[in-house]
């Protein structure tokens, strides 16, 4: 059980973990141990996540989705395989827990008049600028 907020649980059967060897340093060990890990987590029909929270999860998550919503995580930071198992369930916890906040209410607002007067004086300058650039055409002077 990977307890994410004091609302959502993911239950360890939702996660699926697959060892895979590893990149970068580590010489000859990296081509003998599955270090590396590629967490997948099913998005689209887990039980532990509460529609908002799905909605905003396939959000954030973004490329790191598949097509079928099966969020993606691999991890690879660590040599061994306990760290970096434990980094990939610590990523998803943190991004569902990002998702579980709503986001705050926008409250709309409208310039004021001074700065409609300010961004028209700018406009008229702007303007004014650009006409001096021009050279005269032939017959005006």
């Amino acid at each position: 059980m990977i307890q994410v907020t004091a609302d959502i649980a993911i239950t360890e059967d939702e996660v699926v973990e697959e060892f895979v060897r590893s990149t970068g340093p580590g010489g000859q060990n990296v081509n003998k141990v599955s270090s590396a890990v590629q967490l997948r987590f099913d998005i689209a029909h887990s039980p532990s996540l509460p529609e908002e929270v799905r909605q905003r999860l396939l959000q954030l998550a973004g490329r790191r989705v598949t097509a079928e919503g099966v969020l993606l995580i691999t991890a690879r930071r660590y040599r061994d395989q306990a760290r970096n198992r434990q980094d990939a369930r610590d990523r998803l916890a943190e991004l569902i827990r990002r998702a579980a906040e709503p986001p705050p209410l926008r409250r709309p607002t409208r310039p004021s008049r001074a700065a409609k007067a300010r961004r028209l004086e700018e406009k008229h300058r702007r303007g004014a600028r650009k006409r001096s650039r021009q050279g005269m055409a032939d017959g005006e002077e």
